[in-house]
């Protein structure tokens, strides 16, 4: 074999070598049907939990996403691939919208104990016995990622009642698990609702009003799919800070469910206009990966790029605290 030869094939060789150690960086994206346990009554419900793995096997934050009354994770499914498309580890879980001991994502009576229950998920997630690691630890084996850990840090999203219950969450996360709350970075409210029971939202809001916790929403204008824009009345009443987001001003309350909405919500709350789903789902994404990264990206506060070219085309207009 000559000198030449020898070369082209040793080099051949490494190269082959090269491709078949694999980068422990990066991986599929997986999305995995599973399910959780929680307590409920007398008894142990196990929900449907839906998990979404980014293509890296190092997520920036775990995004716990709620949807709202009468809905399920399959319609926020679209807003899950958008955080997992940006780096983050999604967890959806389906909570009932009627149940006969209130264990329901809205609070029809009294929720709060439920709310308490799911609210142990993210508080004593470092704990492999409980029910979010267990639930994890299923689907990473489900997905080829065997041996993973959740992330340290969490963001709370919720739509609609959703928006409602993952602030109450939030802030029993605050009086219950300091250490949880203090990995906490930040809550996103996507056209959040009151109930017409209790006011968990406010009591929520009133605890985080304390705390340095960012939280923003984006929200539809006042009309009969969102109550009137209730939670985010209740939003800007409680917190007392320049900039808590926006309002899509021709929004749909449909919005946040993007592509993975249905009729059942555009029957009653209107179609989405495309141009408001993509700044929703743009600002969501990146004020999620700023909060978790302890930066600020300017093109996506006010005065930036983005949001300017927003807000100077009449899509949104800023919200802030009283």
């Amino acid at each position: 074999m000559s000198l030449s030869l020898r070369r082209a094939s040793a080099a051949l060789a490494l190269s082959i070598s090269l491709l078949a150690v694999p980068n422990p960086a990066h991986a599929a994206a997986v999305e995995v049907d599973g399910e959780i346990s929680v307590p409920c009554g007398p008894a142990t419900y196990t929900p449907d939990a839906d998990w979404y793995f980014p293509a890296t096997t190092s997520p920036k934050a775990l995004v716990y996403l709620q949807h709202g009354f009468s809905r399920s994770n399959a319609n926020v499914a679209d807003l899950a691939r958008k955080y997992q498309a940006a780096g983050f580890l999604v967890f959806t879980p389906t909570l009932p919208s009627t149940d006969l001991y209130g264990c329901t994502v809205n609070n029809t009576g009294n929720n709060t104990v439920f709310l308490s229950s799911v609210a142990a998920w993210i508080g004593q997630a470092t704990d492999t016995g409980k029910a979010l690691a267990t639930s994890y630890a299923a689907a990473a084996r489900t997905a080829g990622r065997a041996g993973s850990t959740l992330p340290a840090n969490y963001i709370l999203a919720g739509h609609s009642a959703g928006g409602e219950a993952v602030t109450y969450i939030a802030n029993i996360l605050r009086t219950t698990y300091p250490a949880a709350f203090a990995n906490l970075k930040y809550v996103q409210l996507l056209d959040p609702v009151k109930s017409p029971s209790g006011s968990n939202m406010a009591t929520g809001l009133n605890g985080l009003a304390t705390s340095a916790l960012p939280i923003l929403a984006i929200s539809s204008p006042p009309y009969l799919a969102n109550s009137n824009a209730s939670g985010t009345v209740e939003l800007t009443a409680d917190l007392d800070r320049p900039f808590l987001g926006v309002r899509l001003t021709t929004g749909s309350h449909c919005d946040a469910e993007g592509a993975s909405t249905n009729f059942l919500c555009t029957l009653t709350a209107g179609t989405s206009k495309a141009r408001n789903v993509t700044a929703l789902q743009t600002l969501a994404v990146n004020w999620a990966a700023d909060a978790t990264a302890g930066t600020t990206t300017a093109s996506y506060y006010p005065g930036g790029t983005y949001y300017q070219s927003l807000l100077t085309g009449g899509v949104i207009e800023t919200l802030s605290g009283s």
